[in-house]
């Protein structure tokens, strides 16, 4: 067996499988990176916009003409901007139909306020399914590399008379690696789905409390009118 104890040359002599093995965790890894960047970028984006938003919202701008303004923003929007939308843009429908109870204009509000919300929340979970996987899985992929490759090293030991440490050393090196690539993969990857997870469930509780007092205020602007028009 060769002596290379070099990452490049443990790689060169693993079996064709362990080789396999480290590429695809090598291709987990890189791709699992690429969407933790992007996941970081789009939820501070998410954050940020949030907090924008609801400063806009509660400074007392009149709602007819803050909806104007966000039914003609170009760019992403907020979870918080999206239930506003749909919530008012229900509302304001219910109004104009003539819905013959205050009642019935809540409730079909907030039923597309709540499907707003869980589209939402499933764009904010996008790649977080596939980071648990990476993170869940990457292990055992690279033991199983690890486990073949050490036992090609000893089927070959056995063929010879004599074993020295000199030639068991690199064949365990390289089965070994195939670990260290697959905690390499998951560890990344678990410590961004549970940051990201708790990120959107934040988000989520606070779009979530924004949607119960804007359907408090739009039930209280559905009961004044209901005292206007003596319905």
């Amino acid at each position: 067996m060769s002596s290379d104890i070099t990452f490049l040359g443990l790689f060169m002599q693993a079996s064709l499988l362990v080789k396999a093995v480290m590429l695809l965790l090598l291709a987990l890894s890189v791709i699992s990176w690429s969407m933790i960047i992007q996941r970081a970028s789009a939820l501070k984006k998410a954050q940020q916009q949030a907090q924008k938003f609801e400063d806009k919202f509660w400074s007392g701008v009149d709602l007819s003409a803050l909806y104007t303004d966000v039914s003609h923003k170009v760019g992403p929007s907020s979870p918080s901007e999206n239930v506003f939308k749909a919530g008012f843009k229900e509302f304001a429908r219910g109004r104009k139909q003539g819905m013959p109870t205050g009642d019935m204009i809540m409730d079909s509000t907030y039923r597309a306020m709540r499907v707003s919300l869980s589209r939402e929340v499933d764009q904010l979970e996008t790649n977080l399914p596939f980071l648990a996987t990476v993170g869940s899985i990457s292990p055992y992929i690279g033991l199983f590399g690890t486990v073949w490759g050490i036992m090609n090293a000893f089927i070959a030991l056995g063929e010879v008379q004599q074993a020295t440490l000199a030639m068991v050393a690199p064949g365990i090196a390289e089965a070994l690696i195939a670990t260290a690539m697959g905690l390499f993969a998951a560890i990344p990857a678990v410590i961004a789905y549970n940051r990201f997870s708790h990120k959107v469930e934040k988000l989520e509780n606070n779009t979530v409390n924004f949607m119960e007092e804007f359907s408090s205020i739009l039930h209280r602007q559905a009961a004044i009118k209901k005292e206007q028009t003596g319905a």
